[in-house]
């Protein structure tokens, strides 16, 4: 009998694998066995619209207008935003833009500059 890691989510000890994919019935979090054994020697890697690597300090350019949420504001294509900081979650990075203050952006929708 093998042993499988615990849920990365919630910890749960019960995982159980399904085809190629390990899954947690406690939260439901689905995962590939072979990102489990590679989770512990890489880190993320955040990249950009064109594929170009991210870290923290870059300076970023806006590919697309950005609605901001809550408001009636918008970030215009080829807003350039300076000093990054990457972080984890949906939203990747996290910046302040002139004129509109502090907030989140994806990497999807910027260029490196």
């Amino acid at each position: 009998m093998t042993t499988l890691p615990p849920c990365p989510i919630c910890g749960s000890a019960y995982t159980y694998e399904d085809g190629s994919q390990l899954v947690c019935p406690e939260c439901a979090h689905e995962w590939s066995a072979t990102d489990s054994a590679e989770a512990g020697n890489s880190e993320r890697v955040i990249k950009d619209a064109n594929g170009n690597v991210l870290t923290d300090g870059d300076t970023v350019t806006v590919i697309k207008d950005l609605k901001v949420k809550g408001s009636s504001l918008v970030v215009k294509v080829g807003t350039k935003v300076k000093n990054i900081r990457l972080v984890d979650g949906d939203h990747d990075i996290d910046c302040k833009i002139d004129g509109i203050g502090a907030m989140k952006l994806k990497s999807e929708f910027v260029k490196k500059a």
